[in-house]
């Protein structure tokens, strides 16, 4: 008896594995205050309130685009992760 061929799952059915985070640090602070931002996927520390609102608003839009092209931060391609944050800081 012969066995069916196992089919593979497409990429874009494919389960996150493992575990990513995105980490920003701010090093423009000079006001004594201490920002800390945490998610689940991302933790924005220091910089003065521009530079952390900043990034805090970079990787809110990074994510969003993420999950609009489907993708997980673990799976994304690292190039593809750089072009999204780019598009998502703001100017």
């Amino acid at each position: 008896m012969k066995k069916a061929p196992r089919r593979r799952p497409s990429k874009s059915a494919k389960k996150p594995k493992g575990h990513a985070h995105l980490l920003g640090v701010g090093l423009d602070n000079d006001d004594g205050h201490k920002r800390i931002t945490q998610a689940e996927q991302f933790t924005i520390l220091g910089g003065s309130e521009e530079t952390h609102g900043r990034m805090t608003e970079t990787v809110v839009k990074t994510f969003e685009t993420l999950k609009q092209r489907g993708k997980h931060l673990q799976t994304v391609e690292p190039k593809e992760l750089a072009e999204i944050i780019h598009k998502s800081t703001p100017r």
